[in-house]
């Protein structure tokens, strides 16, 4: 991997560590991962402890992994077991037999919201017993207890609530799905398959539907390569996890230069993410005394600490752009659309039966069968619904791979970040495990004053070379709807991805050909390209598989950077005192459309004063007064807290304004020798920017809302059984702070709640001489009920008012917390 530095100050470390992971990178996994664990004694005297501090955090103390587990199971079950049962049943592929064929899960996740019917046949094929017992194997011993404990505490939980409805109890009023049938134990195959789920969201879980309804046609003429132009998929293609636009993460971390104090950093950390179903944060603090001490959140169901921080290192992620599955044309035997040519050999397709128990309206049960075609290269994928060239015909389809199909050592990696002593280790282990599967990585280190950011993960090992030498007319025509999905000639066995000895799977890009940036001052991700992690040092020179170089940023990539700038040149004095200062900065809702363009917008389009404008083709042309928008607009700070007025006519405006072309929007475009300045001179005389106004006032008075509507009087969640007015916005207008609904804004609904996504997990992270000090805030709070108008409020109460959260980590500082409660579980 290239990684640079702006210093020599590390050199030793990094020479040291290069010469060091030489012989690792050839030996595949390591030893460790294969050893057996020495069994932990039974102990009568032995308890696992879940002390609750403020917000109802759980802090799960217990002497064996087993016993780590069981308490953490107990404690997500508490707080989330009807959302938990649930993506049970998914993962199981057993929807359609609890809820029906035709209806849909509940809430958004990595993959996206398909018929019950597709999701059960995709986990049938993808999360079966063989790739459960295959993930199984990859983990070490300890995880593999780890596991198996969280399937016992949640069991048991769900045990306890079935006790308390025989004996007249109130389960179901602390549990909505208590005493349904599909509410039971569970088995550590259950997290078997919630992790291979997981691991799959950049890539097979993106297509369920169009993997598990592939079928050959009967007769169809010869495909002919896409059109140029774009496709309705492209828009699909574009959001890198799940099915809504907005899912993403801030990350900022700032070195010994910025923190003005040798040694000292600070790690801000911001996904932008689902409140509600089986991907939504919690977060938790887990103690193994001698072993394991670290808290963050993880994804529901998951038993490990996906981001967060312990006493030596902090980290958190963001949405990659980089590819992680490619797509392969298959040269169809003529004979036969179930088989393929490869060097003008024909092989058949393996065809998986697979059966799916359903539930009809009527009560009555039944088994529907399909066919799983799998191919050297993946799974059959048609997308003829996009476009008939991309369906099976008769002469050609296509075929899918996922990297992180073949990619067991995701949670390994985090198991073994969660016990990392120092970020050397942090990137060591990054580095032998190339395991993380759809994000970047950007973490500190206590006593180093390096601030890391990388791409190292899972990454299909397709150099540009390849791409080049085995592209077809098809995959030319689909480079202009997607250019960076790898698009290959199946028919020949040269293009299938190249197996690199250095690399630890087959088919993936080894460490060192992946980016990876060390500095001083700052590095930072809005999730955008690696390649302006810092724009003094851009990353540059790397297979475009990884995301592409030299594009424009979003306007909450550049936000991103003038806040990351403005903090690290302050002249902070400690890293405590920038800290406080990111807290600050990164809750302002500053709207960096409207700093950059407002001002130049109304001057021109306020100029008229009353201008003409057609809601739509059919409506009759009716002229309407900016005059009080132009207003309300001047005296807006530009800023979305809950109390300010106009941000929601801004959102109206901008929204409409993004209807124009940029190349006609703006008049100098983007350069990528000014990335963070360009696009820029937005063309305000353009008359459809005085309509666009027009139209947000429209729209406003429609809503029957006032031009100067204080933001919460809309965007706000349901939570304790009241309003709580929320700051933040989307991120097409460039706010860092993002708080989304459902559909985005614009379609009526600001409110926030299970099916929207935003600020999730927040934490502010620096070390001193005592240790790690935290600050965190949980937008959505640990219940599922918090943002559904249920119990749970505290959390969100408190990230409303930005009032961060003094993480108590240490024992001290938990047995001192005023809202500590004790709950004591038998091993």
């Amino acid at each position: 991997m290239r990684t640079t530095s702006p210093s020599r100050r590390h050199a030793w470390r990094r020479s040291a560590a290069i010469v060091a992971f030489a012989g690792i990178f050839m030996a595949g996994a390591p030893a460790w991962a294969r050893r057996e664990a020495p069994s932990e004694p039974a102990s009568t005297a032995a308890s696992i402890d879940i002390r609750r501090t403020a917000d109802g955090i759980p802090h799960v103390r217990a002497d064996s992994w087993r016993g780590l587990g069981i308490g953490y199971g107990h404690a997500q079950a508490e707080d989330a077991l009807c959302t938990l049962a649930d993506q049970f049943v998914t993962f199981r592929g057993e929807r359609s037999l609890r809820f029906g064929p035709d209806d849909k899960p509940p809430t958004r996740s990595t993959f996206g919201q398909p018929k019950n019917i597709d999701l059960d046949f995709f986990f049938k094929a993808f999360a079966d017993a063989d790739a459960v017992e295959a993930f199984r194997r990859e983990q070490p011993a300890e995880l593999n207890e780890l596991i198996a404990g969280y399937a016992e505490g949640y069991s048991r939980y769900v045990r306890t609530l079935a006790t308390q409805a025989r004996r007249g109890g109130k389960a179901r009023a602390q549990n909505a799905c208590a005493g349904a049938p599909w509410v039971g134990a569970i088995e550590p195959d259950d997290i078997y398959r919630r992790m291979i789920a997981a691991g799959l969201a950049g890539g097979y879980a993106r297509f369920v539907s169009e993997i598990v309804n592939a079928k050959p046609a009967a007769t169809a003429a010869a495909a002919s390569p896409a059109p140029a132009g774009k496709l309705s998929l492209q828009s699909r293609l574009d959001i890198p996890v799940g099915d809504v636009r907005g899912i993403g993460s801030n990350v900022l971390a700032f070195g010994q230069a910025a923190a003005g104090e040798r040694g000292g950093s600070v790690l801000f950390g911001n996904p932008h993410w689902y409140w509600g179903g089986p991907d939504r944060f919690y977060q938790v603090h887990l103690t193994l005394p001698g072993k394991l001490d670290v808290a963050g959140v993880s994804f529901l169901g998951i038993p490990l600490i996906m981001i967060g921080f312990n006493n030596d290192v902090a980290w958190s992620h963001t949405v990659s752009s980089a590819r992680r599955f490619g797509l392969f044309q298959l040269a169809l035997d003529a004979k036969d659309p179930t088989r393929y040519i490869v060097d003008g050999v024909s092989e058949p397709m393996r065809g998986v039966p697979l059966a799916v128990q359903v539930r009809h309206a009527d009560g009555t049960t039944g088994t529907v069968r399909r066919t799983l075609y799998r191919t050297r290269f993946g799974p059959v994928i048609d997308l003829g619904a996009q476009n008939e060239a991309l369906g099976w015909g008769a002469g050609t389809a296509l075929a899918m791979r996922d990297v992180n199909a073949a990619n067991h050592r995701i949670f390994r990696n985090f198991f073994r970040w969660d016990q990392a002593s120092s970020l050397d280790d942090f990137i060591e282990v990054q580095r032998q495990e190339a395991a993380v599967p759809w994000v970047t990585t950007t973490a500190i280190g206590r006593g180093d004053g390096r601030a890391w950011f990388s791409e190292v993960g899972a990454v299909p090992n397709v150099p540009d070379d390849l791409r080049e030498a085995c592209a077809t007319p098809m995959s030319r025509a689909f480079a202009a709807i997607d250019p960076g999905t790898p698009f290959l000639d199946g028919s020949r066995s040269a293009c299938e991805w190249k197996t690199d000895a250095a690399a630890v799977q087959r088919g993936a890009m080894p460490a060192a050909q992946m980016p990876g940036l060390l500095r001083e001052d700052y590095v930072a991700n809005m999730n955008g390209s690696y390649w302006l992690a810092n724009p003094a040092q851009p990353l540059a020179g790397f297979a475009s598989i990884l995301g592409g170089e030299g594009q424009p940023l979003t306007l909450r990539g550049r936000e991103g950077h003038r806040i990351a700038a403005e903090l690290a040149g302050a002249g902070a004095g400690s890293a405590q005192s920038l800290a406080q200062r990111v807290m600050r900065t990164t809750l302002e809702g500053r709207a960096y459309s409207a700093d950059q363009y407002k001002k130049p917008l109304l001057d021109r389009a306020c100029v008229p004063g009353r201008v003409e404008f057609k809601p739509d083709a059919q409506a009759r042309a009716r002229t309407v007064d900016v005059r009080p928008a132009c207003q309300v607009l001047r005296n807006w700070p530009n800023r979305a807290d809950a109390a300010d007025r106009g941000a929601l006519l801004w959102d109206a405006f901008w929204t409409r304004l993004q209807q124009i072309p940029e190349a006609e929007l703006y008049a100098k475009a983007f350069s990528a020798d000014a990335p963070l300045r360009t696009p820029a001179d937005v063309n305000a005389a353009d008359p459809r920017v005085a309509q666009a106004l027009a139209g947000a006032a429209d729209d406003m008075r429609r809503r029957g809302w006032a031009l100067d509507a204080p933001l919460g009087s809309q965007r706000f969640a349901r939570s304790g059984g009241r309003e709580v007015a929320l700051f933040g916005g989307c991120d097409t207008e460039g706010y860092f702070a993002v708080s989304c609904s459902a559909d985005g804004d614009y379609k009526g609904d600001y409110t926030m709640g299970p099916t929207s996504h935003g600020n999730s997990y927040l934490q502010v992270v620096w070390f001193d001489g005592r240790g790690v000090h935290a600050r965190t805030l949980l937008a959505h709070g640990e219940k599922e009920t918090a943002v559904a108008g249920g119990q749970g409020a505290a959390p969100v109460a408190r990230y409303a008012k930005k009032d961060w959260l003094r993480f108590p980590f240490r024992e001290e500082d938990i047995a001192r917390d005023p809202s500590l409660v004790r709950k004591t579980l038998r091993p």
